[in-house]
């Protein structure tokens, strides 16, 4: 079976910790990788340094995006991100404490999946994992 590995952007251990329960209470078992900063983020979608190997690191098949990151900003990631052929198709969403309506149009105008305020709920994650066809369920092998 294919790996369908999550990257989740977000620099507060809390929200990650939060996150990783949603995920587990949903029955969600993708692998999750967590990029602790917007430069992280880039290095690990791009393949350099410390995640150079795709076994270990491998190209995830959904991002969950926080906008507000130490060193590069969500909006700078999920700009760079849709700049690059390899990875414009890449469903990024945005999973942020601003519900602010510029920050949902700027991340729209850039193409993004979905706009998730947190904390989201288990349904709601599982509802944006199912509809992009990568979820790996607890007990499948």
């Amino acid at each position: 079976m294919t790996r369908k590995t999550i990257l989740l952007v977000e620099d507060n251990e809390d929200d990650v910790f939060a996150l990783r329960r949603s995920l587990k209470k949903a029955q969600v078992a993708n692998p999750v990788q967590v990029a602790e900063d917007g430069q992280k983020a880039l290095d690990y979608l791009a393949g350099v340094g410390p995640y150079a190997d795709r076994e270990q690191y491998p190209l995830p098949r959904l991002v969950l995006l926080d906008l507000k990151l130490p060193y590069r900003n969500g909006m700078e990631v999920l700009a760079w991100i849709r700049q690059q052929r390899s990875l414009d198709a890449l469903p990024v969403v945005i999973l942020s404490g601003s519900d602010e309506a510029r920050d949902h149009k700027n991340a729209a105008a850039l193409g993004i999946h979905d706009y998730l305020v947190k904390p989201p709920s288990p349904d709601r994650i599982l509802q944006v994992i199912e509809s992009l066809g990568i979820y790996q369920s607890v007990g499948a092998g």
